[in-house]
C-alpha cells in the first residue's frame, strides 16, 4: 500500500458504440438517465435549464440524483469539446476526466476522477468509494449502449446492493 495513489484513479471499459453516442451518453440529460442517474438536470451559465437533449457545454452546472439514494450531486462542466472530451467536478473538488476514443468497432471510455483529498473519509469515501460506484456504472452504460439492459436496482426494498 505503500505506493498506492489515494489522490486519483483511471478505469477504462471497451463499449460496441459509435463515438457520437458515448459522447451523447455523458453529456445529454435524456442520454445520461438511461445508464446512470434517476434525474438528471443541466443548466448554463445564466442558470437557464437546458433542454434534456441538449448537450452541455463548457461552464454549464448540473444537478444529479440517483436511484435509492438520498444525495444530490451538483457540481459543474469544466471542459466539454463536443466530441470526445468531458470533464466535471464531483464529489467536493473532485475532478472526472471522461476521454473516449475509437479502437476497432469499439469506444474506449477512459475515466479519471482526480483531486481526491487525503483524509481518511476521502480515501474510503471518495477513493474507494467512487471506484467502486464508476466500476458498475461504467458496465451499466456498456450493458444499456450494448444490449438495452439497464443492470441498476430501482426497487427501495433492496439496498444497498452492487448495482445501486
Amino acid at each position: 500500500m505503500e505506493n498506492f495513489d489515494w489522490t486519483k484513479f483511471t478505469i477504462k471499459i471497451a463499449v460496441k458504440a459509435k463515438l457520437e453516442d458515448m459522447y451523447n451518453a455523458w453529456t445529454k440529460a435524456s442520454e445520461i438517465e438511461k445508464w446512470f442517474l434517476s434525474e438528471a438536470e443541466f443548466s448554463d451559465e445564466n442558470n437557464i435549464l437546458l433542454n434534456k437533449t441538449q448537450n452541455v457545454l463548457k461552464g454549464d452546472r448540473y444537478k444529479w440524483i440517483w436511484y435509492l439514494y438520498d444525495d444530490i450531486e451538483n457540481g459543474s462542466i469544466t471542459e466539454a469539446n463536443g466530441k470526445d472530451e468531458l470533464q466535471f467536478t464531483f464529489a467536493g473538488e473532485c475532478l472526472v476526466d471522461i476521454k473516449l476514443r475509437e479502437e476497432f468497432e469499439y469506444v474506449i471510455v477512459e475515466l479519471t476522477q482526480k483531486n481526491i483529498p487525503l483524509d481518511d473519509n476521502a480515501k474510503r469515501n471518495i477513493r474507494l468509494g467512487c471506484h467502486n460506484g464508476w466500476s458498475f456504472y461504467l458496465v451499466n452504460l456498456k450493458s444499456v449502449y450494448e444490449g438495452g439492459l439497464d443492470l441498476r436496482n430501482k426497487d427501495n426494498r433492496f439496498k444497498p446492493m452492487l448495482n445501486n
